[in-house]
């Protein structure tokens, strides 16, 4: 180990008889006795664990700070509704008093975070949101307490919002309508919040890539891995062509899907594709057309189908 430090002998008195004291962490020089390093180093876990209970007993850290709980991880909880069977009538009293006067002397923003953490957990569930998006919606919307900006406004609303954004963010193809399909809050509403988070926090989002709906819709609509593969080579040379400048994300890959499923002959009605997509008929219609109108390609391929058929 006391090669790889910086130090080869004393500077002091230049022998190069050193000492490393393991415990200490200290490099020191046996001759004059001048401390030459003294960093602690970490040499891993003192004992070894031979079961889960004996290595719990063991450790001496908790679980991670989360921003899932409105104390962060950081609180102590007054018991459990499990430890109340193993109480007396006297001590069952004393327990319910303890966890009410708990309750009441917690802050205004504890008392907030307790109510929309609740609802976040249920959302992300319903969703099937991965863990680093429910601890980051978790983040903002503390930030947004925190900073006052819930005063005034249902908690609700501003937790559609805060959902809504971080979807964004993490550019995870989940409409407008599903987000207030799960929250029962209105759609304009949560577009409203949406907006209104963002520019109290700064939150940067970029527009949707409707490349991410088309894999998406593909799925549900049970499309043949060649269909799906045609569908995003066909949104990709749009994109690139700027088609899809100040177009509907969801209605670019409904039509680009409806193109590749006729040349392909899958045959999906723009019905089906416009119920998977959340878009209506005439959008994956219009999509359809302006796509074919402006990549050439699109045109050949299409009548080569309607000549083979």
């Amino acid at each position: 180990m006391i090669k790889d430090l910086q130090y080869k002998k004393c500077p002091e008195c230049g022998d190069e008889n050193l000492s490393w004291n393991k415990e200490k962490g200290e490099v020191a020089c046996k001759s004059c006795g001048l401390v030459l390093d003294d960093k602690l180093f970490d040499f891993g876990q003192e004992w070894r664990e031979f079961d889960s209970d004996d290595a719990q007993n063991k450790r001496r850290t908790g679980a991670p700070l989360t921003y899932t709980q409105e104390d962060r991880g950081l609180g102590t909880t007054i018991g459990t509704k499990a430890d109340l069977y193993k109480l007396s009538k006297k001590n069952q009293d004393r327990f319910y008093r303890l966890r009410l006067w708990q309750r009441r002397v917690s802050t205004a923003i504890e008392s907030n975070l307790r109510l929309a953490l609740s609802e976040i957990k249920r959302i992300v569930s319903v969703l099937g949101l991965p863990t680093y998006v429910e601890e980051e919606i978790a983040r903002i919307y503390t930030e947004a307490v925190q900073r006052g900006l819930v005063r005034g406004h249902s908690t609700e609303a501003v937790v559609a919002g805060v959902v809504y954004a971080v979807l964004r963010m993490y550019d995870i193809p989940r409409t407008l309508n599903e987000v207030s399909e799960v929250t029962g809050i209105d759609k304009k509403k949560v577009a409203k919040n949406f907006k209104y988070v963002s520019r109290n926090l700064n939150i940067r989002t970029l527009p949707i890539d409707p490349m991410n709906y088309v894999s998406r819709f593909a799925s549900e609509l049970s499309l043949d891995p060649k269909t799906h593969t045609k569908a995003l080579n066909i949104v990709q040379t749009a994109v690139k062509e700027e088609i899809t400048s100040g177009r509907s994300p969801k209605g670019i890959a409904a039509g680009a899907l409806y193109i590749a499923s006729k040349i392909h002959n899958e045959k999906r009605t723009q019905a089906e594709i416009a119920k998977v997509a959340d878009v209506t008929e005439v959008t994956v219609r219009n999509s359809y057309k302006e796509l074919v109108e402006n990549l050439n390609f699109l045109t050949n391929e299409i009548e080569k189908v309607k000549a083979g058929a």
